[in-house]
C-alpha cells in the first residue's frame, strides 16, 4: 500500500468521462472494472464508497484508486470515480430468463497521476526537491520519466475501452458495437492529443 502523502504528483488524465443512461448489471460492471485493472497489473484500492436511497431511485457513489509501481520512486495511480444515479431494479428476459438488472444513470470519471518521490530516491533537501520537480515538468525527463507518461495514457485508455464495450452490449440492434481495440485505440489518440496541447500551452507560457 502506498502513501500518497509522499509523492509528488503530476497529473495527466483530467476527468475522461464515460456516460451512461440505461439498464446494466451493477456486479458485471465493477468485476469488469477490477478484472482489467488487474490484467493491466496495477493493485486493486478502494478510496470511499457510499450510497443514499432517494425517492427516485438509489444513489451509489465508488472511488477506486489502483495504482501501479514502475521503481522505486516512480508509481502510477488511476483515480476510478464511478457515479450511478437513480438506479433502480428491473426484471427483463435474457437468454430465455428472466434475470434482475439496474436501470439509471451511469458517470465514470477518470483521472490518471504520476507519482514520483526523488526525495526518498536521492535524499533531497526540500530546495533541490523542489527545483528537480520544475526541470522534470518543463525541461528534461529521464528515459523512463518520458516513457511511463505512455504508460499511462495505454493503461488508462485499455481499462475505459473494457467497461464502454461492456456497456454497449447492452443495447444490441441500436448500432454496430465497436471492438475493444478500436475503443482504446480512439481514447489514447485523443487523450494523447489533449497532453499535447497542453505541453504546448505550459511551453508557450513558460518559455519566456
Amino acid at each position: 500500500m502506498i502513501s500518497e502523502v509522499n509523492y509528488e504528483k503530476s497529473l495527466i488524465i483530467n476527468n475522461r468521462q464515460l456516460k451512461y443512461n440505461g439498464l446494466f448489471r451493477a456486479d458485471e460492471l465493477f468485476s469488469t472494472l477490477n478484472r482489467a485493472i488487474e490484467e493491466r497489473g496495477y493493485e486493486k484500492r478502494e478510496k470511499k464508497s457510499e450510497e443514499i436511497v432517494a425517492e427516485e431511485g438509489r444513489k451509489s457513489y465508488v472511488e477506486l484508486r489502483p495504482y501501479k509501481v514502475i521503481t522505486n520512486y516512480l508509481t502510477l495511480m488511476i483515480k476510478i470515480k464511478v457515479t450511478l444515479d437513480k438506479v433502480t431494479e428491473k426484471l427483463e428476459s435474457a437468454r430465455g430468463e428472466k434475470k434482475k438488472y439496474q436501470q439509471g444513470e451511469m458517470l465514470i470519471a477518470f483521472d490518471a497521476w504520476v507519482l514520483t518521490d526523488y526525495k526518498d530516491r536521492w535524499g533531497m533537501k526540500p530546495g533541490f526537491y523542489f527545483l528537480k520537480g520544475l526541470m522534470n515538468k518543463f525541461v528534461y525527463k529521464t528515459p523512463i520519466e518520458s516513457g511511463v507518461q505512455g504508460i499511462l495514457v495505454s493503461d488508462t485508455a485499455y481499462i475505459y475501452a473494457k467497461v464502454k464495450q461492456m456497456l454497449d452490449a447492452y443495447r444490441p440492434g441500436e448500432e454496430r458495437p465497436q471492438k475493444e481495440e478500436e475503443i482504446r485505440k480512439q481514447v489514447e489518440e485523443e487523450l494523447n492529443k489533449e497532453i499535447e496541447a497542453e505541453a504546448k500551452f505550459l511551453s508557450d507560457n513558460f518559455s519566456a
